[in-house]
C-alpha cells in the first residue's frame, strides 16, 4: 500500500514538473520572438526622418512631409490628390528650420 501511495505521487509530481516546464519554455520563446525586431521596422542604424517635399502643397494648402527611413540620395515618387502625373524628389541631407529635411524636385533641375 505504500508503495503504491508513492508511485502515484511521483507520477503526478513529474507529470506537473514536466507541464510547468513546458509552460516555461513555451513563454521563454514567445517572449524571444516578441524581443525580435520587426520585418516592417527600419533596418538597424537607419533612423525614420521627416521630409519637406519643396515646392508641393497638400490639399489645405499646407506642405507636404514625408516620414521614412530611406537614406539620402533616393528618390521618391509623389502624387498630389488631384490625380496628375506623380512628381519626383530626391532626399537630401540639408536641415530645415522647422526640424524637418529638405526633398528637393527633381525635374526642376533636369528643364534647365
Amino acid at each position: 500500500m505504500l508503495t503504491d501511495v508513492l508511485t502515484g505521487w511521483t507520477a503526478d509530481a513529474l507529470g506537473g514538473l514536466t507541464v510547468l516546464t513546458v509552460i516555461a519554455v513555451w513563454g521563454w520563446l514567445r517572449r524571444r520572438r516578441s524581443a525580435r525586431p520587426d520585418d516592417a521596422a527600419p533596418a538597424a542604424g537607419r533612423t525614420v526622418r521627416t521630409y519637406t517635399l519643396l515646392g508641393a502643397r497638400a490639399a489645405d494648402g499646407q506642405p507636404v512631409h514625408l516620414p521614412t527611413s530611406q537614406p539620402a540620395g533616393t528618390v521618391v515618387a509623389w502624387r498630389n490628390g488631384a490625380g496628375t502625373n506623380a512628381e519626383r524628389f530626391e532626399l537630401t541631407e540639408a536641415l530645415l528650420p522647422d526640424g524637418t529635411y529638405a526633398a528637393e524636385r527633381v525635374e526642376l533641375y533636369r528643364r534647365r
